[in-house]
């Protein structure tokens, strides 16, 4: 009963990942974009923009193709402007305009990625290695702080997982890393979803592919299942043998008490053997005679000792 109270809490523990509010995380220089502005820079930022408007009249039409920009559904375009974030909000989807020379922009898919966790070497609570891989889902909901807070969310968030994937399973027993891989997975997935968290990436499923164990460990499993299965098949045949016997037992007193059951069962196995495809030849011989000719015996066993005659021999 406690075995079963300790599985369903950790199962509760574990079962507790849910869509966490999609909070405003601090961007790196965004706060103190104007405090650090002081008047030449100021100036020199409006002086780049006139210049550059001036550019683009005097080359219209042509300038079009540097000032009008396309990002499809799935993207959004996070705009700098002389270095600096021009917005809190990505661009997008559909067209937006930059001025050419000032304005850089990258743009960041926002559809649901995925990678495989190389196999990792883990150590486990009861000292066993065993050889582990998995697979994570994820995807970026603020496209802004996962340009500005981190240089590559996607290769942050594949190094994090193997360091998790160690540090997770390393607390667990082999049992538990066989048995409750649904369970290890979604604490997995809870803490690199924390983690990952203010680099605006958004962990949706991970996946605990294969669990890998050293070739002497196996055959140490395989012996001591086949052993428990040897054992349970020994016990099953005795129970057999043991309900055969007391059911041969039964019906040697059921014969015992009714002649006619004997005579029942000479007949039947007359029946079996005549159905058999082969060169018996059958001797019926009726239970009647077989009776008198055993009273006969023994009457001659009995008396037969005062007239010296010799008991006849069966060959």
């Amino acid at each position: 009963m406690s075995a079963e109270l300790e599985d369903m809490a950790a199962r509760e523990e574990y079962q507790q990942v849910k869509e966490k509010p999609q909070t405003s995380h601090p961007i790196h220089g965004w706060d103190d974009q104007e405090e650090s502005a002081g008047c030449g820079s100021s100036l020199c930022t409006v002086v780049l923009i006139v210049v550059s408007v001036f550019l683009v009249l005097i080359f219209f039409p042509f300038s079009l193709i540097m000032l009008i920009k396309v990002v499809p559904e799935y993207e959004r375009a996070v705009i700098f402007r002389l270095g600096r974030l021009m917005d809190r909000e990505a661009k997008g989807p559909g067209t937006f305009f930059i001025l050419p020379c000032i304005d850089r922009y990258q743009t960041v898919d926002l559809r649901t990625k995925s990678f495989d966790v190389p196999p990792q070497n883990i150590l486990t609570k009861d000292s066993v290695t065993i050889l582990v891989d998995a697979v994570v889902y994820y995807k970026i909901f603020d496209p802004v702080i996962s340009i500005t807070n981190i240089r590559d969310a996607g290769w942050g968030t594949r190094l994090l997982a193997q360091t998790l994937l160690r540090n997770v399973l390393g607390s667990h027993s082999l049992g538990d890393a066989m048995t409750n891989r649904d369970l290890l997975a979604n604490q997995l997935q809870q803490s690199l979803d924390e983690a990952t968290d203010p680099w605006g990436v958004k962990v949706e499923r991970v996946e605990i592919k294969d669990v890998r164990l050293p070739q002497n460990l196996q055959r140490a499993m395989a012996a001591e299942a086949e052993a428990t299965r040897e054992a349970k098949a020994k016990v099953i045949a005795a129970t057999g043998e043991m309900s055969a016997a007391r059911a041969l037992k039964e019906a040697a007193e059921v014969i015992a008490n009714s002649p006619t059951a004997l005579q029942l069962r000479y007949l039947q196995t007359l029946n079996v053997i005549a159905a058999e495809k082969g060169s018996t030849i059958l001797f019926p011989i009726p239970m009647d005679m077989l009776g008198g000719m055993s009273a006969w015996g023994a009457g001659l066993g009995g008396g037969g000792g005062g007239q010296g005659l010799e008991q006849p021999s069966v060959i």
